[in-house]
Order: structure tokens, then C-alpha cells, then sequence
């Protein structure tokens, strides 16, 4: 669950409502239908999936993100179980994408500026091992792709911390409840998602310049 100091704090803020900017804000939304072309999959976890759904949803080249669970060990998860923090699962989504239009350095690189890596265990105000970093990876190139941008990153010294993230070889992913999905979209004035979640976004969409988004 949102933790309930990030949801007090927003609903004291609540006046800041996106309700007003509708029309300027474009949620991106994913496609449902399975595309014609080639696709691959990847996954990640970085904090609230309803924030990390919409991250990569406005990539040019992803046609869709799904909320849902992995990492863990529990074979039957659900909200209410991860929210506990012994299933070992953590928030993820499945990102869907075409290898044509962007790679999965790509969108690796939208991970890594998309959250905070060095934060063990918690984003923000979210805490709990559910809302941990995982980059996972499916075969030996994408082990390479996300070692070589953590090293990549940890050069930069953009961090005074050391880089937390874990990579995890990928085993399996558990959808989330239909309510948890195109969350953002569907309630852009919920408290913490107008406060919270689409600032994050935003402030994401301003610095993030190695992809192309969506119009």
C-alpha cells in the first residue's frame, strides 16, 4: 500500500489537483491488442507500479506496460499479500516493446532516470521490500546492457551512494488486479497519484533524453 504518511501529505495537498490541466496533461495509455510486428518483453521494478507503468508507457516503441508482481517466491500474489512484504515479490511491470523502434538499452536508461537506485527498500515515502529497485534481465546480453549502465552511472558519480538496484535473473510475473492497471489514467486527481506520482513523471518526461515520447 501507499505508505500513510505519502497519502496524509497528499491529501493535505490535495488542492493542487491536476483537474485543472487535463487538458495540457497527456496520461499515456497502453494498447491492449497484440501488435503485428515482433515484440520483446521486459521487466522492472522501481517503487510504485502505477508511477513506473506510465514511465514507460510514454516511450515511443512500448505499446504496453502491465502492473503486476515478480521477484518473489509466492506463486499465488496479490495486493494485499506483497503489501505485507513476505512474499518477496516487488511492484514490477511487464513492458512490452518493439526492438525496431527502441532497445532495451533504452529502456534501461528510462529505469535508472525514472527512480532513485540507491534507496534500499523504500521510494520516497513508499516503503517496504516490495517497492525495491530490480532490473531483470532474460538472457546474458541484457545482464551486460544493465551492468554496463549501473558501472556507466556509478562513473558519473550523479550519486553519492553506492547504486542498491538488483539484477535478477527474470523467472516469473504475475499480473495485478484490473483496478491497479492504467491506475494514473483512469484517477488523476486521486490524492497521492496527483501529488506524487505524475510530479515524478513529469520531472522524468523534463530530464530524460536518451528516448523519443509519445505526442
Amino acid at each position: 500500500m501507499r505508505s500513510v504518511f505519502a497519502i496524509a501529505l497528499c491529501i493535505f495537498f490535495a488542492g493542487c489537483s491536476y483537474s485543472q490541466k487535463n487538458d495540457i496533461l497527456k496520461i499515456p495509455a497502453g494498447i491492449k491488442q497484440k501488435s503485428s510486428t515482433p515484440e520483446a518483453i521486459a521487466y522492472f521494478s522501481e517503487g510504485c507500479f502505477w508511477h513506473t507503468e506510465i514511465v514507460f508507457q510514454s516511450l515511443e516503441g512500448v505499446r504496453d506496460a502491465i502492473s503486476g508482481y515478480a521477484g518473489g517466491n509466492d506463486t499465488n500474489p496479490d495486493y494485499e499479500k506483497v503489501s505485507s512484504g513476505g512474499t518477496g515479490h516487488a511492484e514490477t511491470v511487464q513492458v512490452y516493446y518493439d526492438p525496431s523502434k527502441i532497445s532495451f538499452e533504452t529502456l534501461v536508461k528510462a529505469f535508472f532516470a525514472s527512480h532513485d537506485p540507491t534507496e534500499l527498500n523504500y521510494q520516497g515515502n513508499d516503503v517496504g521490500t516490495q517497492y525495491r529497485s530490480i532490473a531483470f534481465y532474460s538472457n546474458a546480453k541484457e545482464k551486460q546492457v544493465i551492468d554496463a549502465e549501473i558501472k556507466s552511472i556509478t562513473d558519473s558519480k550523479k550519486y553519492s551512494k553506492k547504486i542498491v538496484t538488483e539484477i535478477k535473473s527474470f523467472s516469473k510475473f504475475y499480473s495485478g488486479e484490473d483496478y491497479h492497471q492504467e491506475y494514473i489514467l483512469l484517477h488523476p486527481n486521486q490524492p497521492y497519484v496527483a501529488n506524487v506520482s505524475i510530479p515524478d513523471y513529469l520531472r522524468f518526461r523534463k530530464e530524460f533524453k536518451e528516448g523519443k515520447f509519445k505526442p
